[in-house]
């Protein structure tokens, strides 16, 4: 499983993982930790890839797909990276899909690592949906602990911004998010391999932490 690294404002981003291996100086290190641009796909701050670059962070979808564990049925799933200053445009644009009433689930791992906790919001219209979104932008892009999925009311159709700032559509029917990702600029790719897939680190802040709860409560979502 590759490992994940949770670097807080105060963390210095060292573990027991990154000590067993030859690292470069400190410094260097630090420099790897700032750099978001790798061609032209930019990363939020809430992921960064391991130091040796196993997997280089690149714009693009693939499919695979999803077997739902309640009714045994394997879902088609579009897996997309996208570039940071497109990412949350896209979001958006893939949940306006979902039609006009959704369920949304919320997801942290801030206290709870191995074990993420989830809140659950049932039948929220979408336009106030993403009106509270359009608040917590900042916490959606940048903390690598939180994540996001956004589900239709009814049918078996899911869209998710995840912990390492992927987006991952579920559904019976692609061609609607294809559709939109080529609207966007982001091009199918069969071999993608994305940067959860490698050694990765991810960040997060105590602010940042403090945001998840007031979205919790803005959108009376509960466990």
């Amino acid at each position: 499983m590759p490992y994940e690294q949770h670097v807080s404002e105060n963390d210095t981003a060292t573990d027991d993982f990154a000590n067993s291996i030859a690292r470069p100086d400190r410094t260097t290190f630090e420099a790897h930790l700032a750099r978001r641009r790798y061609g032209h796909f930019t990363l939020t701050e809430a992921i960064r890839p391991a130091w040796q670059l196993g997997i280089i962070p690149e714009a693009g979808y693939r499919h695979d797909s999803y077997n739902d564990p309640i009714t045994g049925e394997n879902l088609p799933a579009i897996v997309a990276a996208v570039s940071s200053e497109r990412l949350f445009d896209t979001f958006l644009q893939l949940i306006e899909s979902l039609g006009d009433a959704c369920d949304v689930v919320l997801e942290s791992s801030h206290e709870h690592k191995s074990h993420p906790k989830e809140w659950r919001r049932e039948g929220i219209e979408r336009i106030l949906l993403e009106s509270q979104l359009w608040n917590f932008e900042d916490l959606l892009l940048n903390d690598g602990c939180t994540s996001i999925a956004v589900l239709h009311s009814e049918e078996p159709f899911e869209v998710q911004l995840d912990e390492h700032k992927l987006l991952i559509a579920y559904g019976p029917a692609m061609h609607t998010f294809e559709t939109i990702l080529s609207e966007q600029g982001v091009r199918q790719k069969k071999n993608l391999r994305v940067i959860s897939q490698g050694d990765h680190m991810h960040t997060s802040t105590s602010h940042h932490m403090t945001q998840f709860e007031d979205l919790v409560s803005q959108l009376h979502a509960d466990v």
